[in-house]
């Protein structure tokens, strides 16, 4: 087994619903670093600090125990009082965190001195009440006003400004000593005979929206919150994954427990729904492009994750033209905020509609996830947000007229780059200068091509057959035009897009790849597509880079730049392997899971560096990456649907498999597939170059048949049949 590669942050995060704790690896927090503990978008504590007698403790480990609880474990220094000297390490202090709304800390004492002490333990803790976007850009200030008050042993931040407010009482319990607030510090007074143990409970309520979130100690146990509970419900429905490849099997139920960490609660129209977050610790929001491909990731694992995403995105859908916003009609949006910034307009994002692909995704999920859970009444309730995205397309997605979608921020504060590489630097020309805006990249083009195809099949189904003929025409112009404009027949590939002046941008970059799953590249080009993805400047060994290492801006740590993400890789896998290109979309697939497993619990992290393969080296970290992000996340089993072929079609009762397993991975189980109210498990070996498959369990009607190879052939055996 190769050695696992740490993410050197030295930094420990917990999460539960819409609370996270980032704090370096002793749990102390710096104010004047990314780091806090965080609810609805604002830092309740910005400064943390344990001591004893104003003396720091000394760490000797520390570590998340679940997605919510960690735990860390100090001893004293030499330390000098009033009653005679304490030798080093003769105090044991252990900490405990629990995050559930608030959040709830245990401290326990115990002297192994052979005499008697007496101590102070001090808290030093402070609220500064930042944005979470201006901590993630270490812009530390406010401009409301902040007040604290002890009473009753209870000490009190609060801050306003404006119509925003925040707050946070904490307060200690079941301390045999009680605490007293001097000098900005919560001061506790403990005298311990030889062995003996001292013990407090601190709960911090947070306030919010007019909420108390009281926390309250809990155990380990993953259902212990209501968030918890909705992440054991998960875990239990998803489907599972059974191999002789350990690696693969552990990646990929780190997946699963990463994807169900990140679901946070949102109002879904009188009930809760719960969607996947964008990521921790920066993105614990309601987003559009995020939780749509995680859903569309995880159609194999449980396709009813994507309703409550579609049902939110199509309740928060513009119904209005909005410059601050970058809002239009039919839009969905990118990105939900609720801290001070969102709530007194200060930044666009209550909610901010800057992303050029998120209706797009939206139209492709809807019909994706009917074609997993065959559910009608989804299709009704989304009916009339599908014509609404369809026409933002049509009057506001191309809005020059030229046939094709492009973007354009018209916000002072709005996001340029507006594709799913958002960076600022991300796009740019053959001679490594920054594209401006606008930007009609080549993905969207296919996104449009797909979402045009698959909402024609969607009105197939809602009995409106003119609106379905008049899509699939406009699909064939489009195949024609895109085709043409955006070709480079020198490169054998296409062009990074199309400038504000109509000219190509013939960058050579990952987004090009993306094209072969949305359908729109004809076969016979597809084959010189497969040849200059693999070509040893894109292609790393670890995955396909973001950008050519030919490249001036080639940066293989860039952002956008040069490195590798899964996301990125799983979606031009899954467009291979509608090619006919079962290999190369295995090749992917290996190096996707070589590099997760080479990360401390085989935890993809969002992006990596694009630095290439050796045996003697190992994937480079990204030290600013999301872990948990939902994406990276759902990649793993959407390779492993991809290298299986898994296609559903829920309204007629049928799962079409195309199995070709690579020699590293010679067996898979996969149990609890769901396939609209049909439930079934499926074995996959291989016998020499023959995939085999055989159904072992089924629950309901369903058929499940091999699908042909589209180039011809196939090397796919079934053994059994339902």
């Amino acid at each position: 087994m190769s050695a696992k590669v740490a993410l050197v942050t030295g930094q420990i995060t917990i999460n539960d619903g819409g609370s996270f704790l980032l704090t370096a690896a002793d749990g102390s927090i710096d104010d004047l670093r990314a780091q806090g503990f965080f609810v609805r978008d604002t830092r309740l504590i910005s400064y943390y600090g344990l001591s004893i007698d104003r003396k720091p403790l000394t760490l000797l480990t520390s570590s998340a125990i679940s997605h919510r609880v960690a735990r860390y474990e100090f001893t004293s220094p030499k330390l000098l009082t009033a009653h005679g000297i304490v030798p080093a390490k003769k105090l044991l202090v252990s900490l405990r965190r629990d995050i559930m709304g608030g959040m709830h800390e245990d401290i326990s004492v115990t002297n192994h001195h052979q005499e008697r002490v007496e101590i102070q333990l001090m808290l030093a803790i402070r609220s500064d009440f930042v944005d979470v976007s201006r901590v993630k850009a270490q812009e530390f200030y406010t401009e409301g006003r902040m007040e604290t008050t002890w009473a009753n042993d209870l000490l009190t931040n609060t801050y306003c400004n404006g119509s925003f407010s925040r707050g946070l009482r904490i307060q200690s319990k079941g301390a045999s000593s009680p605490p007293r607030y001097s000098n900005g510090r919560l001061v506790f007074d403990i005298a311990l005979d030889p062995g003996e143990s001292w013990h407090t409970c601190i709960n911090y309520i947070a306030l919010v929206d007019g909420e108390e979130l009281v926390p309250k100690h809990t155990d380990a146990e993953t259902d212990a919150t209501p968030a918890g509970e909705q992440m054991a419900s998960y875990l239990e429905v998803a489907t599972h994954l059974r191999s002789s490849n350990r690696e693969v099997e552990q990646t990929y139920y780190q997946a699963l427990t990463d994807l169900a960490a990140l679901r946070i609660p949102v109002d879904g129209g009188g009930n809760t729904v719960w969607i996947p977050a964008a990521g921790i610790p920066w993105f614990v929001a309601i987003f559009g492009r995020d939780p749509l491909i995680t859903s569309l990731q995880t159609m194999s694992v449980a396709p009813n994750l994507a309703q409550g995403t579609l049902l939110k995105l199509a309740q928060l859908q513009s119904a209005e033209f909005n410059d601050w916003q970058d809002a239009e009609p039919g839009k969905i949006l990118h990105e939900l905020r609720r801290g001070e910034l969102a709530q007194l307009d200060r930044i666009p994002s209550a909610p901010y509609y800057g992303a050029i692909d998120t209706t797009l995704l939206w139209i492709i999920t809807l019909a994706e996830t009917y074609n997993w859970t065959g559910d009608r009444q989804l299709l009704d309730d989304c009916s009339k947000p599908l014509a609404k995205a369809l026409h933002w397309i049509d009057k506001y997605g191309d809005f020059d007229g030229d046939g094709f979608v492009e973007y354009c921020s018209r916000s002072k504060n709005g996001i340029q780059n507006q594709g799913w590489k958002d960076s600022g630097d991300a796009i740019r020309a053959a001679d490594g200068t920054i594209v401006n805006a606008p930007i009609a990249l080549c993905e969207t083009q296919g996104q449009v091509y797909d979402a045009w195809l698959r909402a024609a099949d969607l009105y197939d189904v809602l009995g409106e057959s003119d609106r379905a003929r008049s899509l699939r025409q406009q699909t064939e112009q489009l195949y024609v035009r895109f085709n043409d404009r955006f070709w480079m027949e020198d490169e054998g590939f296409y062009c990074l897009g199309l400038d504000s002046n109509k000219q190509q941008i013939r960058s050579i970059a990952s987004n090009a790849g993306q094209l072969l799953w949305s359908g729109i590249v004809p076969p016979e080009r597809a084959h010189q597509m497969v040849q200059r993805l693999f070509q040893p400047d894109l292609w790393c060994g670890w995955g396909i880079r973001t950008l050519s290492a030919k490249h001036p801006a080639y940066d293989p740590i860039g952002y956008h730049t040069g490195s590798v993400w899964a996301h990125d890789n799983s979606f031009i896998a899954a467009g291979l392997k509608q090619y006919g290109y079962h290999t190369e979309a295995n090749q992917i697939a290996e190096g996707i899971f070589a590099a997760a497993s080479s990360f401390q619990s085989n935890q993809m992290p969002e992006l990596f560096g694009g630095i290439a393969r050796s045996p003697e080296n190992f994937p480079v970290p990204y030290v600013d990456a999301n872990i948990p992000q939902a994406w990276a996340a759902g990649s793993m089993p959407w390779l492993i649907s991809t290298m299986l072929g898994l296609q559903a079609d829920a309204p007629n009762r049928r799962l079409q498999v195309q199995p070709m397993l690579p020699s590293w991975l010679p067996d898979l189980q996969l149990t609890n597939i769901h396939v609209g109210d049909a439930q079934v498990d499926l074995d996959f070996w291989r016998e020499g170059d023959l995939t085999h498959w055989k159904v072992v369990r089924q629950v309901g009607e369903l058929e499940v048949i091999d699908l042909p190879d589209c180039r011809g052939g196939s090397q796919v055996s079934n053994l059994s049949s339902p």
